[in-house]
């Protein structure tokens, strides 16, 4: 029935050829057919849409639409002015704010053609009804239907125009960014940027930063894979550990090991940092103690740095699995490991084959968030080490950087957002393709 009332609504042009004179109207001003069928607060809001959005395109977008292309041309600088007999500074255009105000007039394009559609939609709805002799909603009624039939579109609007304007013009701003020159030797409003292509996804890539990028990237997949494992397997062991019959005050233990939970991270990780310094507790008692003759390098050394992120990072993510693996072990089907018991199962072929993969299977979706959760793992990273020790052979990266600290760096110390922003780009790419990759691959999605 839906279909066949689809099927015989009229299509803007049939409209525009049998409508009256306000719904033609409406094709040049919107609002027309509502203002004259006494919708009045429904045609003021496409009214106002429609008169300030073209308001602002002429004051400000068009201009901001021409500009887009180059990115402007005067330059900011001293220029002799022959009056004063001396250099004034000359107010040059801002790169920067010509692409933000270039995005947001596209995007206000966009908004206006969605509202000229909704506008036509309405237009056409009031004609069809007269059309058919029902009566015209009052306004009355069109609001009754906003706050029940079509409550879901008013909860809707609001957070789809802040989405607009707040996620997807910055998300559009930090890629286009990508695809320009904005770096260290191209700061507005002193300098100009302009446009350069691909230019520097071919130097992260195959280019001058390619020996940089490519060992911090395997950097940043090898820790992410271990840091997820790790955290796994160390928690499942835990929790089947406390679960174990021999095992007394068992919710003692479980406390115990929350407890890290409840510190803030960031805490422990500063906490950890000043520990495993050089000069820090740690290395002080081993060497007053006789152990040992030399600070070790916990943080100094690239390969000894890698190790301790990896360890502190399961002390902070091992209770997690321990909790989430105890309430799955706890509902686990108890006939079925009494029966492999019976039929002469070990314990390790009971863990093998029936309580691992059943904690797999539910915990699965979690791990692939957790490895891309690594993957952007900023905290550990940059509050532990800070990306250190120091690598020359890399570019504004340390031994320990990963993509997103590195990008980090790139943005504050070298102020190459250009390429911070490529970076993003490849973050994000990276982060999808493993995602949909494993989601699919997941018996839970595959019997979901």
């Amino acid at each position: 029935m839906f279909k066949s009332q689809r099927s015989k609504s009229l299509s803007f042009i049939q409209l525009f050829k049998k409508g009256d004179l306000p719904t033609k109207l409406s094709f040049l001003i919107m609002g027309s057919a509502n203002f004259a069928n006494k919708q009045i607060p429904k045609g003021l809001v496409f009214l106002a849409t429609q008169v300030g959005i073209l308001y602002w395109l002429i004051t400000n977008g068009f201009h901001a639409l021409s500009m887009l292309q180059s990115l402007g041309t005067k330059k900011q600088g001293l220029v002799y002015n022959e009056k004063l007999g001396i250099e004034i500074l000359q107010k040059g255009d801002n790169s920067m704010l010509i692409l933000l105000f270039g995005i947001a007039a596209i995007l206000v394009c966009v908004l206006l053609v969605i509202m000229y559609v909704i506008n036509l939609k309405s237009a056409r709805h009031l004609y069809e009804l007269k059309e058919v002799g029902q009566p015209i909603p009052t306004t009355k009624e069109d609001l009754k239907s906003l706050v029940n039939e079509r409550f879901h579109a008013t909860l809707m609007t609001i957070p789809l125009i802040g989405v607009l304007f707040f996620t997807i013009l910055p998300l559009l701003y930090m890629i286009s960014i990508a695809f320009t020159n904005y770096d260290h030797n191209h700061l507005p409003p002193k300098s100009l940027f302009s446009w350069v292509g691909f230019k520097n996804f071919g130097s992260v890539l195959s280019g001058d930063l390619a020996s940089t990028f490519l060992p911090v990237l395997i950097w940043t997949l090898v820790w992410a894979v271990l840091a997820t494992v790790t955290n796994f397997l160390f928690g499942v062991i835990l929790a089947l550990l406390i679960q174990s019959k021999g095992i007394k005050y068992k919710k003692f233990w479980r406390t115990l090991f929350v407890i890290t939970m409840a510190v803030p991270q960031f805490v422990s990780l500063l906490l950890m940092r000043n520990l495993l310094n050089d000069a820090g507790p740690i290395n002080s008692l081993l060497m007053n103690l006789g152990w040992i003759s030399s600070a070790i390098p916990f943080l100094t050394d690239p390969l000894m740095a890698k190790i301790t992120v990896i360890v502190v990072n399961m002390w902070i993510g091992i209770p997690v699995t321990m909790l989430i693996s105890t309430g799955i072990i706890q509902n686990l089907d108890r006939e079925q490991i009494e029966a492999a018991e019976i039929d002469g199962a070990n314990k390790f072929q009971i863990f093998r084959s029936i309580t691992f993969p059943q904690i797999l299977f539910v915990m699965l979706p979690s791990l692939i968030q957790q490895f891309i959760g690594n993957i952007n793992n900023f905290n550990v990273i940059y509050l532990l080490t800070g990306g250190y020790p120091s690598n020359s052979d890399f570019y504004g990266a340390g031994s320990t950087d990963l993509l997103v600290t590195w990008l980090y760096k790139l943005t504050v110390d070298k102020m190459d957002y250009n390429l911070a922003s490529v970076i993003g780009i490849l973050i994000f790419i990276l982060s999808a393709f493993f995602s949909l990759l494993m989601y699919t691959r997941t018996n839970s999605f595959k019997e979901g």
